[in-house]
């Protein structure tokens, strides 16, 4: 089953890094959902272990992780990652959404 989120390559780099080098165990993936409100809520982002309540995608062997009840705001995101004069961190940028 095709991921409803996408991961840009320095994304799935940084992420199989993270995940290898602080040996998180495999049990463990990204989780992509919403905090608060569905049209004013932001994403959220986190290596996280699956629940019940989740549906599982594999892209390159990296597992995410996203709640049945946030499916439908997150179909289409991006996850990148991005290394700037402020720091670097992940984004998550949606198209044409919200």
């Amino acid at each position: 089953m095709e991921s409803p989120v996408q991961l840009t390559e320095k994304a799935k780099l940084e992420i199989k890094t993270t995940l290898r080098s602080n040996k998180i165990p495999d049990t463990y993936g990204l989780r992509v959902g919403l905090r608060g409100g569905a049209c004013s809520g932001t994403f959220l982002l986190g290596f996280d272990t699956a629940t019940e309540n989740d549906l599982t995608y594999v892209i390159e062997d990296i597992k995410i992780f996203i709640d049945k009840r946030h499916l439908m705001y997150v179909i289409g995101v991006s996850v990148d990652y991005e290394e700037g004069t402020n720091g670097s961190g992940y984004t998550v940028s949606a198209l044409d959404k919200m």
